[in-house]
């Protein structure tokens, strides 16, 4: 059940090349990080093909494929951020690196 006039991600992996305790994990990161800002994180298993999407809402903001590989924590938490609360401060993550 998700939370009505929150955004909810869509992790959907590829079964066949195990991609579910990575799925999984980056689902804990994206729920931790937005506690109160998500309507939920749902994971869909895919059969075929190497998928591995990442969605808000309905917008497409990670694939596998087209941006060439996974999504670092820090790239996933900007990208998911900037679709639902720009101006949230990711802490550590946003500050440049030394």
């Amino acid at each position: 059940m998700t939370q009505p006039g929150k955004p909810v991600v869509t992790i959907t992996y590829c079964t066949g090349c195990n991609w579910l305790l990575r799925a999984g994990w980056m689902a804990q990161e994206l729920l931790q990080t937005f506690q109160g800002a998500l309507g939920g994180v749902t994971l869909v298993p895919g059969d075929l093909g190497g998928i591995f999407e990442i969605h808000v809402d309905q917008e497409l903001v990670w694939e596998r494929k087209r941006d060439g590989g996974f999504p670092d924590v820090k790239e996933l938490k900007t990208r998911v951020r900037d679709r639902i609360d720009p101006d949230q401060d990711l802490g550590h993550l946003d500050r440049p690196a030394p």
